[in-house]
């Protein structure tokens, strides 16, 4: 379908949906190596795309303060500069991997006379798109992402993340003695929502299990988290929570053995960079948002409520019968096999 191929992605957030999204750009810029691709990202995430060698331009949103009704006279003041400046591009292609009523909005804007997106998109989305594609249910996004790049002609049979160059050392992200690629595990205790959130003492009790140390990452609005992790770690666990930019979780995650993690962004970091996860599961489907890839190991209950997508509970049953010496044994089995 491709011809004259410049093309704009608007995929904004979150962190785990650009990093599901990386492999339609991986699919782009393979089966048209001479496609100039552009990215609109919100702010906050630029930077687990900045310098992208297949990104020619990134078009950063401040998606988060078009909400807000002091800032209103701001926002349309930006949004006149957005959509003046994107259809100056002249693009062929605009993708719309976000779905919602903004991103449509900006992929008309954009005055690419080829508009694609989901069928089952929201907010009237639909009614920007010259062209819709059935994404379909309990489908990982990955595989959901990539039903667009196969509508656009792309070969879709190679699944790759490809990431920018982190450009720096572990060792100025760890300053820390005993740390070397391999041999410390990453948690991640924060989540979006508590009824993602395992409790975080249990991470810490966990870590206290583990042959080896452990680093703690998140946001910083993940730090009391954290710190109740490394309180309940015996010394087994550093915090870097609120420490690191994108970049830096990034070298941080591909340095690993392991993760253990609730549902959220880094997760989809470390499966992204072949990294082994330990994911907690409750109110939301692994089969869709779940680490990518069979080599990672799901944890869940069976619950008749499961999965209920809510971000809050009265109990979080779901989430607090997983166990910490369950957890600790699907670690030990992991290690002693070698993989």
């Amino acid at each position: 379908m491709l011809k004259r191929k410049k093309i704009l992605i608007i995929k904004p957030s979150s962190l785990g949906d650009i990093i599901h999204s990386l492999p339609v750009l991986n699919a782009i810029k393979r089966s048209f190596a001479d496609a100039e691709i552009h990215w609109v990202v919100a702010k906050g995430f630029e930077g687990i795309l900045e310098s992208h060698p297949l990104i020619k331009r990134m078009w950063v949103v401040n998606k988060d303060e078009w909400k807000e009704i002091a800032k209103v006279k701001d926002s349309l003041l930006e949004f006149r500069r957005l959509f003046r400046d994107l259809k100056a591009e002249r693009f062929d292609y605009a993708i719309d991997l976000q779905g919602l009523l903004r991103s449509g909005i900006i992929a008309e804007a954009s005055g690419a006379p080829v508009r694609v997106g989901f069928k089952e998109a929201r907010e009237g989305s639909t009614f920007f798109y010259t062209h819709t594609v059935i994404g379909g249910e309990d489908i990982h996004a990955v595989d959901r992402y990539l039903k667009i790049a196969a509508f656009l002609g792309c070969d879709t049979s190679e699944v790759r993340f490809p990431f920018p160059p982190a450009g720096r050392t572990l060792a100025a992200e760890v300053p820390f003695a005993g740390f070397s690629c391999g041999n410390y595990a990453v948690m991640t205790p924060g989540a979006r929502g508590p009824a993602k959130r395992w409790p975080a003492r249990r991470f810490g009790e966990l870590a206290s299990t583990l042959p080896i140390k452990t680093l703690v990452v998140g946001s910083k609005g993940d730090v009391s988290l954290a710190e109740e992790v490394v309180g309940a770690s015996k010394g087994k666990a550093i915090s870097l929570t609120g420490k690191t930019d994108l970049k830096g979780l990034t070298e941080i995650i591909q340095c690993a053995r392991f993760m253990v993690c609730n549902d959220t962004g880094p997760m989809h970091i470390a499966a992204a960079l072949g990294v082994h996860v330990f994911a907690l599961f409750g109110p939301t489907n692994s089969l869709r948002t779940g680490p990518y890839g069979s080599n990672h190991t799901i944890v869940k209950k069976d619950m008749p409520c499961a999965p209920c997508y809510k971000k809050s509970c009265k109990t979080i049953a779901c989430m607090d019968m997983i166990k910490t010496e369950e957890v600790s044994k699907l670690i030990t089995e992991f290690l002693s096999g070698g993989t």
